[in-house]
């Protein structure tokens, strides 16, 4: 066994230690609680939004999307060929991320960058990658922010109002979704030529979520629906509390902005998993595994590209890792334990993926697999990180548990999905 492995492994920090079967399990009771209205760790928000409906030709919308970095907008519209065109791209930074706002400087700041489209459509869709409830009107309230984004006094407010107000049309239609949902949507509308027994939506970039297709009668919290119909429950799977965390999983949720909220996501999304490493990789360096015991000592937070980087082996002028070292095993050491927290991060990923195939009960036949739409570069882009997952949620997946899913990546699905609800719905 290595240095880095007995690290890890004292901290209880490795893949190994991470129990699949009970973390899928406790992640389907979670599930269920949320659905029920009962306390839980996992929201389980309703969309009102259904995966059928019939997009309409040369009916141009106003796409938004607002995730945990950027904020992008755009005229969408499908062509008589039901052909995507998104035409009149805008790009920003996202409100609230450099700087703490007020509500009306957020909303305002929204509003500014959409005067060039309060002429484009009456319909907007809005992908809105933070946790909301959504009402019947398909408006929602903000339930809480996470990705560190700092604008408390929005916390409690009706988005779609309040964007609407802002821009001065209160009278055009919106519909607000979470990223996760404009993004299964998306993938369901690329792949419309096969035939696909359910779909899932699943984002892993600066923070992590999950969107499925539940039944209406399983949704028992909710009233008034119809129980022969369905809806895209959006989970907020990054808040998600059982996992088995560490001590280095406490200490650096410690320093962020919101300590205990969002504990799934703090360990292993790109908006944290630099942080987690250089949390891990300073702890090492205290308890005596590298050679130079003052390495990092002045190591300021890394950032996930910075340690993804490193362990490709990527040079780059921004990446101050490979500067600290004065020993060759050293720099080994700390590749390993990256490596190894993101074979981690794979597997609790494949836990959360099984459990949510495994609440559909859809998959069972390998002709009529579950389509998982899943876009971010944390997933797409984090060292072996796919391959590692496929491997445990495969595995997972067998036996009495087997189930056959595809999964797909969708250029634009944030926008391509907030198109198809605003015009479906």
């Amino acid at each position: 066994m290595t240095k880095a492995t007995e690290f890890l492994k004292s901290h209880k920090m490795t893949a190994e230690d991470i129990k699949m079967k009970e973390v899928v399990n406790a992640f389907l009771d979670e599930m269920a609680k949320g659905l029920a209205g009962k306390e839980s760790s996992l929201l389980m928000l309703p969309t009102y939004i259904e995966a059928d409906g019939e997009v309409k030709a040369n009916e141009p919308v106003v796409a938004i999307d607002a995730g945990g970095t950027n904020f992008r907008a755009a005229k969408v519209y499908f062509d008589d060929n039901l052909k995507l065109v998104t035409e009149n791209i805008t790009k920003a930074k996202m409100p609230g991320v450099e700087k703490e706002l007020t509500k009306a400087e957020f909303f305002d700041t929204f509003a500014d960058y959409l005067a060039d489209y309060k002429n484009t459509s009456d319909k907007l869709g809005f992908c809105f990658s933070y946790a909301a409830e959504i009402f019947p009107n398909k408006d929602g309230k903000l339930i809480e922010w996470s990705k560190e984004v700092k604008a408390p006094d929005v916390i409690g407010e009706m988005i779609g109002e309040g964007l609407l107000n802002a821009m001065q049309t209160p009278e055009k239609q919106l519909v607000l979704m979470n990223d996760t949902v404009s993004t299964l949507l998306a993938g369901k509308a690329a792949r419309a030529v096969k035939a696909y027994d359910t779909y899932i939506g699943f984002i892993l970039g600066t923070g992590t979520n999950t969107s499925y297709i539940e039944a209406n009668k399983n949704i028992t919290k909710t009233d008034g629906l119809n129980m022969e119909g369905s809806q895209i429950i959006n989970i907020e799977s990054g808040a998600f509390t059982l996992a088995p965390r560490t001590d280095i999983d406490i200490a650096f949720d410690n320093t962020t902005e919101n300590p205990g909220r969002y504990a799934f996501e703090k360990m292993f999304s790109g908006g944290y998993f630099g942080g987690l490493c250089t949390k891990a990789l300073k702890t090492a360096a205290a308890e005596g595994v590298f050679a130079d015991p003052k390495v990092f000592e002045n190591l300021q937070e890394l950032t996930s590209e910075e340690v993804n980087n490193y362990v490709h082996g990527i040079e780059s002028a921004h990446n101050v890792l490979p500067g600290v070292f004065t020993s060759d095993s050293d720099k080994m050491l700390v590749a390993e334990i990256i490596d190894k927290l993101i074979e981690r991060a794979a597997k609790l990923v494949a836990a959360n993926l099984a459990a949510v195939i495994l609440q559909t009960g859809k998959g069972k036949h390998h002709e009529k697999p579950v389509l998982m739409t899943i876009e971010g570069t944390t997933f797409y882009k984090l060292h072996n990180f796919q391959k590692m997952f496929e491997k445990y949620l495969q595995n997972f997946l067998s036996g009495d548990n087997q189930r056959y899913y595809e999964i797909v990546e969708v250029e634009n699905s944030s926008l391509l999905g907030a198109a198809i609800a605003a015009i479906v719905n």
